[in-house]
């Protein structure tokens, strides 16, 4: 039993110093020039991808105003023949 708990706490001891050296070695590896250079890069196209997204946003945003307009013009000029069809009919029935 004693042999098997001493082999426990190495083998917790080894993977606890693995876990610190892993980490080191991976903080200087996030910290150096050249990941410095990918992160950068990355957000530069998160940026551009921004941009374009903005573009297109907006360009949505005006077809939808012209829809808008279209069809509040539309409507209108339907609105506008219904009461002139109204009112001929209204001529028609005083007449006879």
């Amino acid at each position: 039993m004693y042999d098997f708990l001493c082999n426990s706490n190495l083998k917790k001891a080894g993977i606890f110093a693995g876990g610190v050296i892993f980490g080191t070695a991976g903080i200087k590896v996030l910290a150096s020039s050249d990941a410095k250079k990918f992160y950068t890069n990355c957000i530069a196209a998160v940026l551009r991808a921004k941009d374009c997204i903005n573009k297109t946003a907006t360009t949505v945003q005006e077809n939808a105003e012209d829809m808008l307009y279209e069809a509040k013009k539309i409507n209108e000029e339907r609105y506008e023949k219904e009461q002139n069809s109204f009112e001929y009919d209204s001529t028609e029935d005083a007449v006879e």
